[in-house]
């Protein structure tokens, strides 16, 4: 039997996923001896035995790695014969320039739930119970390699019991990093007034008592605070509208089980799969009857809600079913509207003192805030709104090779983006940079990334708005270290990040279907409805919807009403003589106004935005006129539209100019004539798809071009979304779209660094 040796290099998100356990196990499965480490590059194997054995060893870690595990790269070469007569987990190895992807935070898996709930276990009823397979990564971690001493778990040394579990290799919590039990681990206790009042057991109680009560608690979760109610409390939901100054905007939930989650949601196969998921994210689906109730106290004038399972087992014990107990809490953030999520005990106790009646507390430290993930499905995969809790920080490989460098991603909706060699990281959703609060948790969230990763950046990329607080931050850095700056056109970058996401090398052009709210162009005029051709090395601007005056800017914003009256002026519609909605939503004075703004265009900038067209046509349709958040008049004329309408109305192509105004004009001829509302709303629909077919038809004839990227906040628009792939593939073409990251300005970052990297000459 001639003895052979086998080293392994492997990387991806391999720690703390159960990776080293499952060597150790296969190894001696197999009887081998060798080793085991992490680096801060991956996972280093050595195995020493019959040639047989070593090959049956590599088959199987190959093909049945760990469940959480993502294999980027696995190479496998021999090495010299040296005997090893067992096999060992050595000590991590920490290089001051390696980096490897991080696990995100993780659900509890079922068996650690069978044992929260098994009273015959040394665990029952514990609320930080995990093991290899579930449990907090990313947001206890301080630095890598991902061993105990470098995530908040560091101050809770083992007891006896604990340790012997973390040691023994046939035990689910071998080298499991937040190994704990009521002994050793962490604590919780209930706080009111600044008063510690219970611990353990009781504290849960006297929490669940207080939600039962109609109180709001403050609830320190996975990745910092949620702020929780009653769900049916109609009263109790008011007040955290008002002291959270969230008028409108959905609240998530949070049930104990998928049974419950199916009295107010009607869940397709892949909604459920994903809410079981590890990732556990909110998921968005279709109400019950039950849940249109549910739907009028949570989330008005919506037809989707936004469940998520308890998936820390803190969550479940706080919502376990009983007589009396509500069986759906609202779960939102823990922050007051458009602040970042608050994550450490004293800054929650300062910033949510006036939200919640009461705390949830633990001892637990968060190193970095990570708010819940927001999904929803699209051809039977997840379709992301919000990428945080579960997702990130997962890396993207990206199709070149790069140069350490730093994408500081847009106004609304921010993430960053770090990249190196052929990875990306594009952080978990920061909020959007409106206020230093937010600003101040962007930069340490960058300075984590940086440090976490290995990154040193080399370079900068930005939006190429000037007062966008993310593109002063890089302008500023650029300067203090005397880094290369490159701003890049917000639309391009969605381009580009929707051809990164789908691997897209090829240096040829691609049509760019970019349909969004609002984007710096580079005339100085605000964009939002592009078709663009182009790459990564620049675009050509080949279509753009109409501009027209956006009177009163961001006021205009707020007020869909007064956008609908500009557009109704644009295509000559006399909304005064017909008594349109918009024109009876505004008071004269502001009536006055805004024609006063048409006229002059003080204060009247321009604009092709789609998001603003889509606003327009809400408030025609009477649906919505002033807005309480982003998007909503959109989601009402989504909302709205009925599924069965076949019918659309014409959208002029005037060389490079979408005109919508005859659009506009049989869109109020309708309604003047008594079709309803949502057969008017599905025919808008409906006329956006036409257009998209009809450039793309375009395109296609001048060029041959065939790849259509469909980017923007507009396509988390699902009646889009889900009309416009079809409808591309039967015209032969083939689309493009965001699987990993949203499709929203969320990706803009990931955009700007695959520009930027074209740009310098060094890469």
């Amino acid at each position: 039997m001639k003895l052979q040796n086998w080293r392994f290099h492997i990387t991806g998100i391999v720690q703390g996923v159960g990776f080293r356990p499952t060597v150790f196990l296969l190894a001696r499965e197999h009887h081998l001896g060798g080793w085991v480490n992490n680096t801060a590059q991956g996972v280093e194997i050595e195995i020493h035995g019959a040639e047989k054995d070593c090959a049956a060893f590599t088959h199987s870690l190959k093909n049945t790695p760990p469940v959480l595990a993502k294999v980027d790269s696995f190479e496998v070469f021999p090495a010299p014969l040296r005997v090893y007569t067992e096999f060992t987990i050595r000590d991590s190895e920490n290089r001051a320039e390696d980096f490897l992807p991080v696990s995100p935070d993780i659900a509890i898996c079922p068996d650690c739930q069978k044992e929260l709930f098994n009273p015959a276990d040394r665990r029952y009823r514990y609320p930080f119970i995990n093991c290899t397979h579930c449990g907090p990564r990313f947001s206890i971690l301080r630095d890598i390699p991902y061993d105990r001493p470098n995530t908040s778990m560091a101050g809770f040394p083992l007891c006896p019991d604990c340790a012997a579990e973390y040691h023994d290799p046939g035990n689910r919590r071998f080298h499991a990093q937040p190994v704990a039990c009521p002994v050793c681990g962490p604590q919780v206790w209930y706080e009111e007034n600044g008063l510690r009042l219970y611990e353990g057991a009781q504290a849960l109680q006297a929490a669940r008592s207080a939600l039962r009560e109609g109180k709001i608690l403050a609830v320190k979760g996975l990745g910092g605070f949620h702020l929780a109610c009653d769900a049916h409390n109609a009263l109790a939901v008011q007040t955290l509208r008002e002291r959270k100054h969230r008028t409108g905007k959905p609240f998530a939930l949070m049930a104990f089980s998928p049974e419950i989650v199916r009295r107010y949601a009607r869940l397709s196969p892949e909604e459920l799969r994903l809410l079981n998921s590890p990732q556990a994210p909110i998921v968005l689906a279709e109400t019950t009857d039950a849940g249109k109730k549910l739907a009028k106290i949570t989330a008005p004038d919506q037809t989707r809600l936004g469940f998520m399972l308890a998936y820390t087992p803190l969550h479940l014990l706080l919502l376990e079913p009983e007589a009396g107990f509500p069986d759906a809490l609202v779960m939102t953030s823990g922050n007051l509207s458009e602040e970042p999520l608050a994550y450490r005990d004293d800054e929650a106790r300062q910033r949510l003192s006036s939200l919640a009646d009461a705390f949830l507390m633990h001892n637990r430290p968060i190193y970095m805030r990570v708010d819940d993930s927001v999904v929803t499905v699209l051809r039977e995969q997840p379709y992301l709104i919000r990428r945080a809790r579960g997702y990130a920080p997962g890396q993207l490989r990206i199709p070149k090779a790069a140069l350490p460098i730093l994408g500081t991603g847009t106004q609304l909706k921010n993430t960053f983006c770090l990249a190196r060699d052929r990875y990306a990281f594009v952080s978990h959703f920061i909020g959007d940079l409106e206020n230093q609060e937010t600003l101040d948790s962007f930069e340490q969230a960058a300075a984590h990334y940086e440090k976490l990763f290995r990154i040193h950046p080399r370079a900068l990329a930005c939006d190429m708005h000037p007062d966008y607080l993310a593109t002063r931050y890089a302008r500023a850095r650029s300067q203090r270290e005397n880094l290369p700056l490159i701003a890049v056109q917000h639309h391009h970058a969605h381009l580009a990040a929707c051809l990164a996401e789908n691997a897209w090398e090829s240096s040829a052009p691609a049509i760019g279907l970019i349909f969004d709210g609002t984007g710096y162009g580079t005339d100085g005029s605000i964009w939002g409805g592009e078709v663009l051709v182009g790459g990564y090395q620049g675009f050509e601007r080949r279509f753009h919807l109409l501009p027209v005056p956006l009177p009163g800017g961001d006021l205009a914003v707020r007020k869909p009403a007064r956008t609908a009256l500009s557009w109704l002026a644009a295509a000559g519609i006399p909304a005064e003589e017909y008594q349109l909605p918009p024109f009876q939503a505004l008071s004269k004075q502001e009536r006055d106004a805004v024609t006063a703004q048409l006229q002059s265009r003080f204060n009247a900038p321009e604009t092709s935005s789609m998001g603003r067209l889509f606003d327009a046509a809400a408030s025609i349709l009477g649906l919505c006129h002033e807005i309480s958040y982003e998007a909503q008049a959109a989601i009402a004329l989504e909302s709205a539209a009925d599924p069965d309408e076949k019918g659309a109305y014409a959208i002029l192509l005037r060389e490079s100019i979408l005109d919508p105004r005859d659009m506009l004009r049989e869109l109020t001829a309708d309604l003047r004539r008594g079709v309803s509302v949502p057969r008017v709303a599905a025919r808008f629909h409906n006329s956006i798809i036409q257009l998209s077919l009809q450039v793309c038809r375009s395109i296609r004839e001048e060029s041959g071009l065939r790849h259509v990227a469909i980017s923007g906040g507009v396509w988390q628009n699902m009646r889009l979304m889900r009309a416009i792939l079809p409808a591309l593939e039967a015209e032969n073409f083939i689309p493009l779209y965001h699987r990993t990251l949203p499709t929203n300005d969320a990706c803009v970052s990931l955009g700007q660094v695959m520009v930027a990297l074209q740009a310098l000459p060094e890469n």
